[in-house]
């Protein structure tokens, strides 16, 4: 395992190294140890699989508010998907900027994305399933969202027409989040 940190202080791209032969491969997509020693120990308490059946489906943006703040370990194990994350952090100095990995079947990178960030991805195939690691369990009336098409941030999506649920297109815009939460104080 390759570990980088990206731009946006305490996200980190993980890049799997796997074992392949005529029979196929062989990786380990976590180890406790490693994850210790890179500082992103974490108890894992929930894994969650999401299937998409269509390319240009959008998920998202997602967050949990404290004391259920969550951490995010994502891969894609089925076709591909554009992974964004935006830092809602009170105080951080990357407030309201976004960033984004393309995960995917073929790559074998992961994402490990910290309380604080929404969170959502893009379907750039059709047929894309995404495993996820939280270290926290959900709660309905901790959960929030941020408006996947808010120019205020400026996401780059693939889709300009994506497909949503009802609930990802009434989430807030960033200016809607500031004004009623100021930021997710951790």
């Amino acid at each position: 395992m390759e570990i980088t940190e990206r731009k946006l202080s305490g996200v980190f791209e993980i890049q799997l190294a796997p074992i392949q032969d005529e029979r196929g491969f062989f990786m380990r997509t976590f180890d406790a140890g490693i994850f210790k020693t890179a500082g992103l120990e974490r108890n894992w308490v929930q894994e969650n699989h999401s299937r998409s059946e269509r390319r240009g489906i959008i998920r998202g943006l997602h967050f949990q508010f404290p004391p259920f703040a969550e951490t995010k370990l994502v891969r894609c194990v089925r076709g591909a998907v554009l992974d964004v994350f935006v830092d809602l952090r009170a105080n951080s100095p990357t407030f309201g900027q976004w960033d984004a990995v393309e995960l995917s079947e073929s790559n074998k990178k992961m994402v490990f994305i910290p309380r604080g960030f929404a969170h959502g991805f893009c379907t750039l195939t059709d047929e894309s399933e995404v495993l996820y690691k939280v270290d926290n369990v959900y709660n309905r009336e901790h959960e929030g969202g941020l408006l996947w098409s808010d120019p205020s941030v400026g996401i780059s999506w693939p889709e300009q027409t994506p497909i949503l649920s009802e609930k990802d297109q009434r989430n807030m815009t960033l200016e809607e989040f500031v004004t009623r939460h100021v930021g997710i104080q951790l």
